[in-house]
């Protein structure tokens, strides 16, 4: 039986198109293909354009600044061209696809070191603000030191106002953020109704899903009071944080479709999931969670083992009051699930056995990722009260 070749950029592309389908939900599939790859098409041509007007050749879907004012003018002009043949093949739909609608490949952006590297100066307090702010960004958690310090250096002060909207719903993406300080509500446009559906609370970052999948933002945020972000462009969002992604990407993808809490999933859901995904490594009795901390992470096992072990609140402050071992998790299982579903304090403290790895998702991931699987992890709750009355005669440990 003769092997079938699957043409390089096919997967990229489809899955392009699948993130733009259930985002948009288009009435006609056929129609709504045509107007996206068409969109696709022009933009190649553009980059053609691009490449035969430069003695050096531009990265696929990727627009870099240039020294020459010249040249910056002639591409302005062509993307100007680009976007006003994109408003013509669309006009059929509500809104315009998005020129950043073209999805990026990682793999198709080689790495060229001659590519001028984006750097905004910073005093020294400013660069300390900024490492403080960008410490807990799983984002970053997987770029190595010099990628880190590369990040750093591009990104840039927005001190923000009262009622000021840091990005719109429906906008092209264009720099993803990183709070340092202030209060920002997020809203959706539901029925065409402002929701507010959530806030950041002087820390977090947004504006990331709009950079990775090139499609439109999906919320509106809109600071409360005075604040300060740090900005990170998209290009070089793209050379290093989506390149450095499509790496973990192909490392973890295997091994998040054989969670079974995750095959509730799409597809191009569990893609988001991998995308967010941090990873810690603890050694023997390391306390991964404590009980009564307030939730900031879910966990899903690599490798290794993890106890959860509960202290009886009939006991509470008692000398006899020792942490009882209520399961165990391995290589597939997940723990920390039950405080962000609650919204309550932990309910146990969680110790590695032996070397661990943990993939961890943030709270404001996880809200916004694991909606389908919401159902599965609250049917969870009752078995843990079995669990519970079978050892202490009682459930209360998951009321607070």
């Amino acid at each position: 039986m003769s092997t079938v070749e699957i043409p390089a950029g096919l997967k990229e592309l489809l899955q392009g198109y699948t993130v733009e389908v259930l985002r948009r939900k288009p009435p006609n599939l056929v129609e709504f293909a045509v107007q996206h790859f068409t969109c696709i098409l022009e933009n190649q041509r553009k980059d053609q354009l691009a490449k035969k007007s430069s003695a050096k050749p531009a990265r696929k879907g990727v627009t870099f600044e240039t020294n020459s004012d010249e040249t910056n003018k002639e591409d302005e002009e062509e993307e100007e061209e680009a976007r006003d043949t994109v408003k013509v093949t669309t006009s059929k739909v509500n809104r315009r696809v998005s020129v950043c609608a073209e999805p990026y490949n990682p793999d198709d952006d080689e790495d060229d070191d001659t590519e001028p590297r984006i750097v905004h100066p910073k005093t020294d307090e400013q660069r300390r603000r900024l490492q403080d702010a960008c410490k807990d960004i799983l984002l970053f958690k997987t770029l190595d030191q010099e990628q880190f310090s590369e990040v750093l250096d591009a990104m840039f002060e927005v001190l923000v106002k009262p009622q000021e909207h840091i990005i719109d719903q429906g906008d092209d993406g264009d720099n993803f953020y990183v709070i340092e300080k202030g209060v920002y509500d997020i809203f959706v446009q539901k029925d065409g109704v402002n929701v507010c559906v959530g806030k950041y609370d002087n820390k977090g970052s947004f504006g990331e899903l709009a950079l990775m999948y090139n499609t439109p933002r999906a919320a509106t945020i809109v600071a409360t009071q005075e604040g300060a972000l740090w900005g990170l462009d998209r290009a070089t969002f793209h050379r290093l944080i989506v390149k450095n992604n499509a790496k973990k990407r192909r490392m973890y993808e295997a091994f998040i479709e054989s969670v079974p809490l995750l095959k509730c999933l799409e597809l191009t859901e569990r893609m988001k999931i991998v995308d967010v995904l941090g990873m810690r490594a603890f050694r023997d009795g390391d306390c991964i969670i404590t009980q009564g901390e307030k939730a900031e992470c879910f966990f899903i096992v690599e490798s290794g083992e993890v106890k959860i072990m509960i202290k009886s609140k009939t006991k509470a402050g008692q000398q006899d009051n020792a942490e009882v071992e209520v399961a165990r998790c391995s290589r597939g299982q997940y723990f920390g699930e039950l405080a962000l579903v609650t919204n309550k304090p932990r309910a146990a403290s969680v110790y590695a056995v032996g070397e661990t790895k943990c993939l961890v998702i943030d709270i404001r991931a996880f809200e916004r990722l694991l909606g389908p699987c919401m159902d599965i992890l609250k049917r969870n709750i009752s078995q843990y009260e079995d669990q519970l009355v079978a050892i202490f005669g009682t459930s209360d440990h998951l009321k607070h």
